[in-house]
């Protein structure tokens, strides 16, 4: 089964509460959304948001030009249900990130969970290529952490420290803040994840 045959079916046979993601609430999010200080009128997208609620308390807290990117049509399609009429504000693109070839540049990319899927050079570099030409200031980034689980939805996923998702990206991006957090899934399990903001250098790092 390819990817995007995976997370339909995920989604087309799941509720949220038999997801480990699901949050009622995306604290740590929205905590390093605001403190990046971008203006109610940036462009953000939510890269693998599926049906999360960010896109809700974005909207409520007054962000007006929203983005959100997941492989599931079905996913994407169950946020818009929950959302009603809201989400006819919200721009909604299916697409698997490493195929994403944007016409927008970003003034916030934000990902929870979705980064971490990708596991070969090739699909990384792809991602930080996107991410070098349409970010324009800031990056946020949630993964798994070395203390947090090996798998998701039965896929293999990588995980990252501080120091390690700080080089996948210096190239382009200065680390601005890191932590740990502790996500309890609705199975009352614990997932450690490590987050990172990062914001857009003004000359990339050439390395020699």
């Amino acid at each position: 089964m390819d990817s995007k045959a995976h997370w339909e079916s995920v989604y087309e046979s799941k509720s949220p509460n038999e997801v480990s993601w699901t949050q009622e609430k995306p604290e740590i999010s929205l905590k390093l959304i605001e403190e990046s200080e971008v203006s109610k009128t940036a462009k953000i997208i939510d890269i693998g948001g599926g049906d999360s609620k960010l896109v809700d308390f974005l909207i409520e807290k007054g962000y007006q030009d929203i983005t959100v990117l997941d492989i599931s049509a079905k996913a994407l399609e169950k946020a818009k249900k929950r959302l009603g009429e809201k989400a006819d504000s919200v721009q909604w693109i299916v697409s698997d990130v490493t195929k994403f070839e944007p016409t927008d540049i970003y003034d916030l990319w934000h990902d929870r969970a979705a980064f971490h899927f990708l596991t070969s050079k090739e699909h990384i570099k792809t991602y930080t290529t996107i991410t070098s030409n349409f970010v324009a200031d800031r990056l946020i980034i949630g993964t798994f952490s070395k203390q947090g689980p090996t798998k998701c939805s039965g896929l293999e996923i990588s995980q990252y420290d501080e120091n390690g998702l700080a080089e996948v990206f210096e190239t382009h991006f200065e680390k601005t803040k890191c932590l740990t957090t502790d996500h309890i899934t609705p199975f009352e399990t614990i997932q450690n994840f490590q987050f990172c903001s990062f914001k857009k250098l003004k000359h990339p790092i050439i390395k020699k």
